[in-house]
């Protein structure tokens, strides 16, 4: 043999593997799981490493994948169909709040009919709660903010667009985990809107979702726009009796006016469609303030200044 070669051969080994657990470790930041993984062709999954590893999706890697552990705790920790405050137990049929007790019961023979009694009966032992009402089936629909100021960064490094996305993409991860269609809207100015549709019933295919990340139309910023879109697919295409209260999040780091007219036409809209509507102001207090444009706008609003910090969203996941 030729001295050093054994060596240098360990050495090559070494690194390809240490390559393609970082690999992985990029993609399941991403949400590409190993089964999707597998699934791709040499090439498909190459072109997709090397777009993860290159400009702006390798540095939120490490923060989309914060928003998803923070995201999977918040759906762990809630009731499933028990949104808002447990208060105690009640009596009743509904089964997605029988209290694990009454469940347990159907492991024995003997007292599955007394169960079947009691469920007919309507004294079945239920969570209770009281809060935040139950949203429906409805879409999920980011509106993100896109100026020119999204580009400016916070404590870590961290700009707003990141942040925004990161957040943004835990939610078409909540979406998915309920059954919901997802819809993220990029804008900025009236003139500048991008809409990226993700149906409940089909893949979040990855390109599809990079495309939606990597989205950045620069200029000013207005309201209007984006949320007359979200209203304007939640009517047409999520108006249904099994999709219906829709919920919508703003994501943006600017005010902006709006007139009476579109307010009292927005008003009517979430009259008649029953959705709510979610505020972040990111890294300007200003914007969710007191007496604000978005507080006006806003059924739940909250300001977010430090980027390193994935919890300030985090009853967005308790009750979406």
């Amino acid at each position: 043999t030729v001295p050093g070669v054994p060596g240098a051969a360990r050495g090559a080994v070494a690194r390809s593997a240490a390559g393609a657990r970082k690999e992985a470790a990029l993609m399941r930041a991403w949400g590409v799981g190993a089964g999707e993984q597998e699934r791709m062709s040499f090439d498909e999954r190459a072109r997709l490493a090397e777009r993860l590893r290159t400009g702006r999706l390798a540095e939120w890697a490490e923060l989309i994948g914060r928003f998803r552990q923070m995201a999977d705790g918040e759906r762990a920790r809630k009731v499933e169909n028990a949104t808002g405050e447990l208060i105690g137990v009640t009596l009743g049929d509904d089964l997605s709040r029988v209290v694990p007790s009454e469940l347990a019961s159907l492991g024995l023979p003997e007292l599955r009919a007394v169960f079947a009694a009691r469920y007919a009966a309507g004294e079945l032992m239920l969570y209770d709660s009281r809060g935040e009402q139950a949203t429906g089936r409805g879409a999920v629909i980011a509106c993100v903010d896109t100026s020119h100021s999204m580009y400016e960064a916070g404590p870590g490094g961290i700009t707003r667009e990141a942040w925004a996305k990161a957040c943004a993409l835990a939610l078409l991860d909540q979406a998915r985990h309920g059954g919901r269609d997802f819809v993220g809207i990029v804008f900025s100015a009236a003139d500048k809107l991008r809409v990226f549709r993700f149906p409940a019933g089909r893949p979040a295919g990855p390109d599809r979702v990079l495309d939606f990340a990597e989205t950045f139309l620069g200029g000013g910023t207005s309201y209007q726009r984006p949320l007359t879109a979200a209203c304007e697919l939640l009517e047409e295409e999520f108006n249904d009796s099994a999709r219906r209260r829709g919920d919508i999040v703003m994501l943006t780091d600017d005010d902006c006016g709006v007139t009476e007219e579109w307010m009292r036409g927005w008003n009517e809209a979430k009259r008649r469609l029953g959705f709510r509507v979610f505020g972040v102001g990111i890294g300007a207090p200003r914007v969710a303030a007191a007496g604000s444009v978005l507080e006006a706008l806003c059924d739940n609003l909250r300001s977010v200044e430090d980027f390193t910090d994935v919890h300030a969203a985090a009853d967005l996941f308790r009750v979406i």
